[in-house]
């Protein structure tokens, strides 16, 4: 049985965490991360929804990826924990009519994707009874069917008016909406390129999923990528659109590729770090340096012209820290020149802050191999991004030397491990791959960034430049002959 109910927020919500007054975000179970973080995005270019570790629906967008938000959950909000128990749509469980609860009070939950899809499936486990919650998206409609052993029912509650609208839920639409979901995801997943035939299975579910995560976060109308389906991750950064254009045709996707580079050279690069689905730059932050080099990569990548370059200096990296003279920018402007004098000055390494060694190793040192390709500077990669790997540990590696905090990060893991294939060191890049799968979701999912010592998912998941990284570094270590 299920019920869609409607619960009246009470009154405004702090987000600073800082007063005894402000909601807290509730527990969760061991070793799983805490509810209203989403952990699965389902859809396919349409409506889009994150899903918690929980089966709670925490993120809805319309009319794709980076589309309106139709349920109120702010990053930071998150980050303070103090996310109120009733945002978004949660499924409550009561069971021999017991008070219903939600499933982070469940004795166990566990997420998987159903085998090449985006319909995802969340079963828990109340004492003897088990529940399921699945949920696919279509273009405009999310779906939603439920299960409950003998003695349980679910019911779902929800204060969000807007995501309420959007939902169907065991019924006939639902049961239709979810069977064509799987459908066009199956279908889409045959057209890919497939990764050679020695490839092992863990490599060919890892190349499925992250293909899939792209589809689900790119719009179909569009071609704008969105980075996450997450308050402040549901934008377009150059640098990651990119990149998912770039694995997208290197996978056999040439007129998604095309449509997603379109995008990009529509966009003022010039105006912001990060742009609304409709083009518009978001306010806040000014531009990164990469970007325009970013985009020429994958423009080349499609036979597309490549836009006018912009100046790197005295700007942001895609660490996003204060303006500065970066290695990151330098190597996406292809400024072999002045890159050179830099590398042979850091004794064949290379650190964040061009002219100082103070700054430490920098993982972008990758991006001199792959994809700009700066030849001159494959030594003082291989030496730097060789460092960084042993540096790493079980979950992968941090964006650099000097990174503040020890949290490995899943894109700077990934493309590592692609330039390290390229560089013909193999067995450094299989470790960084085994590390890779090590710190995704059990629905392979990959976070952006996860604990050190538990591999808990600690921040946007699953996150589109990470996937997009991984597609690439499978295609080096395994190219279809």
């Amino acid at each position: 049985m299920l019920g869609l109910v409607a619960v009246v927020a009470a009154g405004a919500l702090l987000v600073s965490g800082g007063s005894g007054a402000d909601p807290r975000t509730p527990r969760g179970l061991p070793g799983m991360p805490p509810p209203f973080l989403g952990t699965a995005v389902v859809g396919g270019g349409g409506l889009t929804a994150a899903i918690d570790a929980y089966g709670d629906v925490v993120d809805l967008r319309v009319p794709g990826p980076a589309g309106r938000a139709l349920v109120d959950n702010p990053a930071d909000r998150q980050a303070a924990g103090t996310v109120p128990a009733d945002t978004g749509i949660v499924p409550w469980v009561s069971v021999n009519n017991h008070p219903a609860r939600p499933l982070w009070t469940a004795d166990s939950v566990t997420q998987r994707y159903r085998p090449g899809t985006n319909v995802v499936v969340t079963a828990a486990r109340f004492g003897q009874v088990r529940v399921r919650v699945v949920y696919a998206a279509g273009d405009s409609l999310l779906a939603c069917l439920t299960e409950a052993g003998e003695g349980g029912r679910v019911e779902l509650r929800s204060r969000e008016p807007a995501a309420e609208r959007r939902l169907r839920c065991d019924d006939e639409a639902a049961r239709r909406t979810i069977r064509a979901a799987a459908r066009e995801d199956r279908r889409w997943l045959r057209r890919a390129l497939p990764l050679a035939p020695g490839a092992p299975p863990w490599a060919g579910e890892m190349h499925e999923r992250s293909l899939l995560v792209l589809r689900a976060l790119t719009d179909r109308r569009t071609g704008a990528v969105a980075a996450g389906a997450r308050d402040g991750w549901a934008y377009v950064w150059p640098r990651d659109a990119a990149t998912a254009a770039m694995a997208l045709a290197a996978a056999g996707y040439r007129a998604e590729a095309r449509q997603a580079v379109r995008f990009l050279l529509r966009i003022d690069l010039a105006a912001a770090a990060r742009f609304y689905g409709s083009g518009d730059p978001v306010p806040g932050r000014g531009r990164q340096g990469d970007a325009a080099g970013w985009v020429a990569a994958a423009a080349r990548a499609v036979g597309a012209p490549a836009p006018t370059p912009l100046p790197w200096r005295n700007l942001p990296d895609y660490q996003e820290k204060e303006p500065g003279d970066y290695l990151g920018n330098a190597l996406a402007a292809a400024d072999g020149a002045k890159t050179l004098r830099y590398g042979a000055r850091s004794s064949r390494r290379l650190v964040q802050r061009l002219g100082d060694p103070g700054s430490g190793l920098d993982s972008a040192a990758a991006w001199a191999v792959e994809p700009f390709r700066l030849r001159p500077l494959y030594p003082a990669a291989r030496v730097t991004l060789l460092r960084l790997a042993r540096l790493g540990g079980r979950f992968g590696i941090t964006p650099g030397e000097r990174w503040p905090g020890t949290d490995p990060w899943s894109a700077p893991t990934a493309w590592t491990a692609w330039s390290l294939a390229a560089l013909g060191e193999r067995r450094q890049a299989l470790r960084l791959m085994a590390a890779l799968r090590r710190s995704a979701t059990p629905a392979e999912a990959l976070p952006e960034r996860v604990d050190a010592r538990t591999g808990v998912p600690r921040s946007t998941t699953p996150l589109a430049w990470s996937h997009a990284f991984a597609i690439l570094a499978l295609r080096e270590l395994w190219p279809p002959r």
